[in-house]
């Protein structure tokens, strides 16, 4: 048995270098290092042509800048062909308006899928798969965000996360509950004993606050 759990693949953790690949996309063939140097959001999807996958591509699409102002680039993949994906944009083209500016990944072979662990060594198909990955210019995996095939992903929160991971890296900060721009960060907590243990000192040491200097 321990041979076997040897033998399945590491799925990639926060902190881990995204597992690098080429494939066929929408805008032509691609490597994930081909967008070393900005952010990207990696985002898999279980199937074109479903109601859920559509709702949130319109919305990813509407908000493309919003994105692009963050210096995130968006990538989509699903199991779907190629061919599938394309007829898709262009349904989606004809029936919202909306045309889909960022590329969609082939993934037949569910080989990228599993390499990120959006799905399990032993899954034969991808119905579980809606898996979000926030990746750094570095090409390093800051955040993972998982929902069920079922339930659609808020882009809001995807925006937040991001502005988020942005600000710790740009400001000796964390950022508290549901923290937006503009809002109060969290200063790291002291770490000085003595100063801890003085009759002065602030009760509220571990959570110290600041306004967001934006």
């Amino acid at each position: 048995m321990a041979n076997e759990q040897d033998a399945l693949p590491v799925s990639p953790q926060i902190g881990d270098l995204a597992p690098d690949f080429q494939a066929r996309t929408t805008m032509g063939v691609m490597r994930l290092s081909d967008f070393r140097g900005q952010w990207l959001l990696l985002f898999s999807h279980p199937a074109d042509f479903t109601p859920v996958c559509t709702s949130e591509f319109v919305a990813f699409a509407r908000a493309a800048d919003r994105f692009t102002a963050l210096g995130c680039r968006l990538m989509a993949i699903s199991v779907d062909s190629l061919y599938a994906h394309l007829a898709w944009v262009r349904a989606i083209r004809d029936g919202f308006g909306v045309s889909i500016g960022f590329p969609i990944v082939e993934d037949p072979s569910l080989v990228i899928g599993r390499a990120f662990g959006m799905i399990s060594a032993s899954s034969v198909d991808a119905a579980a798969m809606r898996a979000t990955y926030f990746i750094d210019p570095a090409g390093v995996i800051r955040a993972t965000i998982s929902y069920p095939a079922t339930v659609g992903r808020s882009i809001e929160e995807m925006l937040r996360v991001l502005a988020a991971l942005q600000k710790v890296d740009a400001e000796q900060v964390v950022t508290p509950e549901g923290w937006r721009p503009g809002t109060e960060v969290l200063l790291p907590p002291e770490t000085d004993g003595g100063a801890l243990l003085a009759q002065d000192a602030d009760p509220l040491w571990f959570h110290r606050t600041r306004p967001d200097k934006g």
